[in-house]
């Protein structure tokens, strides 16, 4: 999803992000099963709500589901710099009032993207703000 624009990604929620963080971390994909019991405790769900909130993600084109052996396996439709660009998109202009200049910088610090991640982050928000122009 490196060439699409910011204002193409569908808006994320808190739960969204936390079930693409765990789908960022997998090559293979994650079945219902195995996202609810990553997320479970914390988020004190039950079975159906990870599970339909997975399939309203793959509505919305933030996941992408296959079969295998018949079960369902679940990975991010989005990358890792998308996904994080569309909410800091929203939190600079609606609640801090920045340029993301000032945000780029302290993602160049951050331990959790790499350098091809925030090199991808950097172009999606630039996008935006040419955009706006």
């Amino acid at each position: 999803m490196t060439k699409s624009k910011l204002n193409e990604l569908p808006d994320l929620n808190k739960n969204e992000l936390q079930i693409l963080n765990i789908l960022w971390k997998s090559e293979e994909g994650y079945s219902i099963r195995e996202v609810h019991d990553q997320i479970a405790e914390e988020n004190a769900w039950a079975y159906s709500t990870t599970k339909t909130t997975m399939d309203r993600m793959v509505k919305k084109g933030l996941l992408c589901r296959q079969s295998f052996h018949g079960v369902y396996l679940y990975s991010a439709a989005i990358s890792k710099p998308a996904g994080i660009a569309k909410l800091v998109n929203f939190f600079m202009k609606e609640v801090l009032d920045m340029d993301s200049g000032s945000l780029l910088a302290l993602f160049g610090r951050s331990k959790s993207l790499t350098e091809n991640e925030i090199d991808e982050l950097e172009t999606l928000l630039k996008n935006k703000r040419n955009d706006k122009k």
